[in-house]
């Protein structure tokens, strides 16, 4: 090979690979080509998507070694990293930077279910020496990392050594802590942590709260990532008033299944006695082509659990637990077959009564000329676990047509079905009650609507207004369903609403069929911008009877009499730019009162500034005013409140009162919560967190309860997914 002496001022010189040229620029240049390069003054090397500036840098081209020293910027893509002075195998990425600060941005690799794939996660910090170690491995010695930007983070994890592998998208930091405000919160003497919020196996930051029913309250969960398809979280908790419990969750997703398994267990309840518990499973499948099971089971050790324990379970609200399990059959767009048994736990209330099992048939198909044919069909064994109660078997076939005419300017849909059932009872209703039951009825109906439709400008905008005229009509005709005789399995009262009044039957399920012969007329208007965008809408309707009612769900309800049902009205939409306001009324025109009022107003001109308030009335039954609010109180503070009073009971049903600190890349919560169902039983919980954003969460989090006490609440660092569990 020939050598030849190189000496350039002022100066750029192209070396190396026509498939990897190495590009040198600086104000003087000097060396050998094809062995080794000086550059002086301004000096940069540009290699493979790698950019080195220096004050000098030497290239030395057989080893492809770059060093490069005073006040050195190494760029790759968007990383960035800065020191007096590295080593550098450019190609292969091995080599070592003194006393660096850097900065590594990488797009989220999709982690948790919901975490938005093409999110931005940088992190960055400093280090006493830092190793190339190849593309995407990194090690560091006297190191810090933090989310937040340089070069004074509000936290960062400081380590004695510090890995951080963007390969597996993985931190590893061995003797360390986690510094907040220059203060040390948390010693961690070995952690993995995920870099681009991907899931990783280790322990979670403890959660940590106050209430009146457990005391202090703390817990320390353990994740474990066990493949990208499968993952449980341990959860021991520690209650003050009431002892330890083990707590655990395992999720699974394979392509013909997936489900959840959570279990909790209190060995010994300090205040109560005894051990306590509370499990749940889901798990769906998908059997062969067509064919998908599920089943759901919820268990409790006592009705008082969830009170007593504010388990972290989803079930919590229910006043009975579901338990069921399906297999279901697809044969088509137009048809479905299905098996199910279904029970519950009762924890508030009457208990249902159980589906052991339930077959049922539904399709759905045009027969031609216009005709639509449906078929309900299902047969069913009812059992109670109160042998008072009857049980047996109901059958139920209702097959319709239906003719439907649907234009641009009305639709008319004549529709008629006989609707059969039969009773094959195991215990009477009552004593000396027929234990054989039939029932066979047509119902016929016809609803109608007529469509109008103007244009409109107001303020310089165009807006379409629509009439919607409809009326439906049912005849329905009275079969004889004494109470005394007939069972009630899983009918009850329909409320009265917009709904209701368009729908068949006075009741659910098909243990009673109501004799109609009614018509509704009701009128809808709405008002939509020049995209279709609806922006209000009004509606008032009524039910009117031509005759009495004859068949009742009980012995114990009031037959109606009356020719007009009624008044029902409602109205939602924006009545300002920001301001949505929303009704609705029953009024009752033969007794000229109110039977229900609702009103709503909510005030939202920007993310994170929400005011609402709404007054509930029911007559004889509820009198509520709820007031809740998200706004900004002074530089990066906001308050969180909801107020809701009984103004019939004269007493605070729910408080929430909450502050929120967004320091940019971490977040400071507090709130007070108070829940009360009645005088006796209050519920009271403290919540503090603080939130790292890209590493963790300490402390008892709100986010989920202000959501859902808060219509509108923003998340104010708009991370909308945990980087573990998904959504918060």
């Amino acid at each position: 090979m020939a050598l030849a002496l190189l000496a350039l001022s002022r100066g750029a010189l192209a070396v190396g690979s026509a498939d990897a040229p190495t590009e040198v620029e600086a104000a003087r240049i000097q060396g050998r080509t094809g062995v080794e390069l000086s550059a002086e003054g301004n000096a940069s090397l540009r290699r493979s998507g790698v950019e080195l500036k220096a004050d000098s840098i030497s290239y030395r081209e057989l080893t492809d070694e770059a060093v490069a020293e005073g006040n050195v910027e190494l760029r790759q893509g968007s990383d960035v990293m800065r020191g007096p002075g590295v080593k550098l195998k450019v190609q292969e990425q091995v080599g070592e930077f003194d006393s660096p600060t850097y900065s590594i941005t990488r797009e989220s690799g999709g982690g948790a279910e919901g975490v938005d794939a093409t999110r931005t996660v940088a992190g960055g910090g400093s280090a006493d020496k830092l190793y190339f170690e190849g593309e995407n491995q990194f090690r560091l010695e006297g190191a810090t990392w933090s989310t937040c930007p340089a070069p004074d983070p509000d936290w960062y994890i400081r380590a004695g050594e510090l890995k951080l592998d963007y390969d597996r998208e993985v931190g590893v930091a061995r003797g360390g802590s986690v510094v907040f405000k220059d203060v040390p919160i948390f010693y961690l003497p070995w952690i993995e942590f995920p870099l681009v919020a991907q899931r990783q196996s280790g322990l979670l930051p403890p959660t940590v709260g106050q209430s009146n029913k457990t005391g202090f309250d703390l817990t320390l969960p353990y994740y474990w990532n066990i493949a990208p398809n499968y993952d449980a979280t341990f959860t021991p908790r520690y209650m003050g008033q009431r002892g330890l419990q083990l707590g655990g969750e395992f999720r699974y997703l394979t392509p013909t299944m997936r489900g959840q398994a959570q279990l909790e267990w209190l060995p010994d309840d300090s205040e109560r006695g005894g051990s306590r518990a509370a499990g749940s499973f889901n798990h769906v499948q998908d059997i062969a082509s067509g064919w998908t099971t599920s089943i759901q089971l919820n268990r409790v050790s006592d009705i008082d659990y969830f009170t007593d324990l504010s388990s972290r379970l989803s079930v919590t609200s229910q006043s009975n637990l579901l338990n069921r399990a399906e297999v279901r059959y697809a044969g088509g767009e137009w048809w479905d077959a299905s098996m199910i048994a279904q029970g519950y736990q009762t924890i508030d209330g009457t208990a249902p009564y159980r589906m052991l099992p339930r077959l049922a048939l539904n399709a759905s198909r045009e027969i031609g000329a216009g005709t639509l044919f449906d078929f309900r069909g299902d047969s069913t064994y009812f059992e109670h676990r109160d042998d008072t109660l009857a049980k047996g078997q109901r059958t139920v076939l209702y097959p319709q047509l239906s003719w439907p005419l649907l234009r641009d300017a009305y639709s008319v849909t004549p529709k008629v079905g006989v609707h059969y059932t039969q009773y094959e009872l195991q215990t009477a209703q009552t004593d000396g009650a027929p234990t054989s039951l039939t029932r066979s009825l047509p119902i016929a109906s016809l609803d109608g609507q007529l469509n109008f439709e103007r244009q409109l400008e107001w303020r310089g905008s165009e807006y379409r207004q629509t009439l919607e005229p409809r009326l439906y009509y049912l005849y329905v005709p009275y079969r004889r369903q004494d109470p005394d005789e007939y069972p009630v399995f899983d009918s009850a009262e329909y409320d009265y609403n917009f709904t209701q009044v368009f729908s068949e039957n006075l009741y659910t399920g098909d243990d009673r069929i109501v004799n109609a012969n009614q018509v509704t007329a009701a009128v809808t208007s709405r008002l939509l911008d020049k995209n279709g965008v609806e922006l209000m809408r009004g509606a008032v309707g009524q039910r009117y009877y031509f005759e009495d009612q004859r068949v009742q769900l009980d012995s114990s309800d009031v037959l109606r009499t009356g020719r007009r049902a009624d008044v029902l009205a409602a109205f939602s939409g924006y009545v300002h730019e920001n301001t949505r306001l929303s009704t609705d009324l029953q009024y009752n025109p033969r007794d000229d009162w109110t039977e229900r009022f609702n009103f709503g107003v909510s005030y939202q001109p920007d993310f994170a500034k929400v005011i609402n308030a709404s007054f509930r009335y029911t007559r004889d039954v509820l009198r509520d005013l709820d007031l809740t609010a998200q706004w900004p109180l002074a530089r990066n503070w906001y308050g969180v409140m909801r107020y809701t009073r009984s103004l019939r009971e004269h007493r605070v049903t729910e408080a929430l009162g909450g502050i929120e600190y967004n320091g940019g890349c971490w977040v400071l919560r507090a709130a007070l919560y108070r829940f009360a169902t009645n005088e006796d039983d209050v519920t009271q919980a403290v919540y503090l967190q603080l939130e790292l954003n890209g590493l963790a969460s300490v402390g008892a989090s709100p986010v989920s309860l202000l959501r859902r006490s808060v219509q509108g609440y923003g998340k104010i660092n708009d991370l909308s997914t945990d980087p573990v569990f998904g959504q918060q």
